[in-house]
Formats: structure tokens, sequence, C-alpha cells
């Protein structure tokens, strides 16, 4: 909430998500939930949610927490309320990332909801390895928001 403007960043408004085949929703996680700003945007789609313009379409999420105990799966799961009264469908990456899922070794944010990273005090930069999980998660659920549009 005190962030300094990203001027060079295209702003979408709530009513632009009805132009969209699918989704991957981003936000930082403020005490195990998704930030005030973001909740701020998804309340201001009542007007889409009244009319269902956002039923059906597949929708994921990635999430940054401050901390390993930040609350990254409790953010995907407050956040999956959000999908479900649009009537979205919840495209989880499961462990379909493969090893990446089970690695040990090094500092690894995400889940099977939905890839992550932790920022520390905003210092730490996502690893390759968490690039590579948000990529594969792209990539997988725009080949299944392909699929259902091909199939409507």
């Amino acid at each position: 909430m005190s962030a300094p403007p990203k001027s060079d960043v295209p702003v979408i408004t709530p009513n632009d998500l009805a132009e969209a085949d699918g989704f991957v929703f981003g936000f930082p996680t403020r005490f195990g939930m998704m930030s005030a700003q973001f909740k701020a945007f998804l309340d201001a789609t009542g007007g889409l949610w009244r009319t269902q313009q956002l039923a059906g379409k597949p929708a994921g999420i990635f999430y940054s927490t401050g901390s390993q105990g930040g609350g990254q799966e409790t953010t995907a799961l407050t956040a999956i309320t959000q999908l479900v009264h649009h009537g979205m469908i919840f495209v989880p990456i499961g462990y379909t990332f493969g090893a990446g899922m089970f690695e040990m070794e090094q500092v690894k944010g995400g889940s099977p909801y939905g890839a992550g990273t932790y920022a520390g005090d905003g210092s730490r930069l996502p690893s390759e390895l968490e690039f590579a999980q948000a990529f594969h998660q792209g990539k997988y659920i725009a080949g299944i928001t392909k699929k259902l549009k091909a199939a409507a």
C-alpha cells in the first residue's frame, strides 16, 4: 500500500477480465491471505459476478511470501473462494512440475496449488527453480485454456 507506482506496467480494470480466455493471478501474501490491494481488485468484479462473465474460465494462482511460514498454501486456499464465486475453474499445478516439486537442497516456494517464491524482506529474487516452476505453471494453464476454448 506504500509501493511506488510502476508507470511502465500496464494496468487493467476488473471489467477487462471478461475479455480473457483464462487467468493466472499472482499476488503477495499478507497474513496468510492475498494482499488487500488484490482483494480490492477482485471485490470490484461484482458486475462480472452478477452476469457470470467469468464462469467456466480456467484460473490459476501464484504467490509470494515473506518467509517459509508465511502462508503460501493458506493464501491459495483463501484465494480459491474468489474463483469459486465467479464459477471459474481452479487449475492447480498438482505435481506436474515433476522432480522440481520435491527439491530439498535449496529454498523453493510454491506448492501443488501454484508457483511461489519467498521474498524475505523484499531483497530476495526468485531462484531459477522458482522461475522454472512459474514458467511451467503458465504453460500448463495455457494448454488447459486452449483445450477448453477449442471444446466450446
